[in-house]
């Protein structure tokens, strides 16, 4: 299968190298640093599944004409800007959208109805996930750990649509953990949750996510976890927090060694997702009257964060 991935950093150049170690025909669309190393040396994985892979890249949307699939795996505030363009790009073909996080799907259908695309919802597979990936530097992702993609699954008595069969099968293919759940929104309120409470500590100090299960840095986290959990009932979730704390540690045992991607943008000076995370969890909550004072003061930390420290090297 001809398979474009459109935004090359950790995540996505990690699923092109195991797409590509099953066969299929992988296209990176990246940053100028990355493709030219990747062009020039290869993708190297290193960690968990390690070697040097062999994928196609290139720093535009030209590929995606010829693509039978696509995997949308930007960052959150690059999503609209970068679905419109494939829109505008390539006629509408079934697109895998990875991003975790609340209303992504909203975001992304607009955009792509803005480029061209009719009725995007039809092609468009929004997909969570906990596959862990770190970027070491240009050409060089480190693997820390398996993980699941999670997939919606049809209602009882539906049969499957045909982007999500893809999709799961695809990604199998690759050797990744595919679960399709049909209870997803309840799912990406989960996802968020553990996001909310994992992310911004580990970025705040520096830690892996395993850290995190023991003191002191479990008590900071598990505040903005029970933050998440009042959002997220306030919502209508039936998610009780005893739940949230068990998958906050499963995620926290199962992806221990990995950086989480906040703490990578603020060692890389970039942008962070911390408003499409915890800013999505304040407004939420807003709109039912409720305060979540621990995520509005760690948004305004990893704001200053990111504001007064340098990119710090990578390695």
């Amino acid at each position: 299968m001809r398979v474009v991935i459109l935004g090359a950093g950790a995540t996505g150049s990690l699923f092109g190298a195991r797409l590509a170690s099953a066969g299929h025909h992988v296209t990176l669309v990246g940053r100028p640093d990355h493709v030219h190393a990747i062009r020039s040396r290869g993708l190297r994985i290193v960690g968990t599944g390690p070697g040097t892979f062999s994928v196609d890249v290139a720093e535009d949307l030209q590929p995606a004409r010829l693509a039978d699939a696509v995997l949308l795996t930007v960052k959150s505030f690059d999503l609209a800007m970068a679905a419109e363009g494939l829109a505008r790009s390539a006629p509408p073909r079934p697109t895998l959208l990875t991003q975790n996080g609340l209303g992504i799907e909203t975001i992304a259908w607009g955009a792509l109805a803005r480029g061209g695309w009719f009725a995007p919802e039809r092609t468009v597979v929004r997909a969570i996930h906990s596959v862990p990936a770190t970027w070491v530097a240009p050409g060089i992702v480190r693997a820390a750990g398996a993980g699941e993609v999670v997939l919606p699954s049809p209602a009882a008595g539906e049969p499957e649509a045909p982007p999500v069969a893809l999709f799961a099968d695809l990604l199998r293919s690759g050797g990744f953990s595919v679960r399709t759940v049909g209870s997803f929104v309840e799912q990406v309120w989960r996802k968020a949750m553990v996001n909310a409470a994992i992310n911004p500590v580990t970025a705040l100090h520096g830690a892996p996510n395993g850290a995190l299960l023991r003191p002191p840095l479990r008590a900071e986290a598990l505040e903005l976890l029970r933050e998440a959990v009042a959002a997220a009932q306030a919502d209508g979730m039936t998610i009780p927090e005893r739940e949230a704390i068990a998958e906050f540690e499963r995620i926290g045992r199962a992806t221990a060694d990995n950086r989480s991607s906040m703490l990578q943008d603020l060692e890389r000076g970039r942008p962070t997702e911390v408003d499409a995370l915890l800013g999505e969890l304040v407004r939420r909550a807003e709109r039912h009257g409720i305060d979540l004072p621990t995520m509005r003061r760690t948004i305004s930390a990893i704001e200053a964060r990111r504001s007064s420290s340098p990119p710090r090297p990578q390695g």
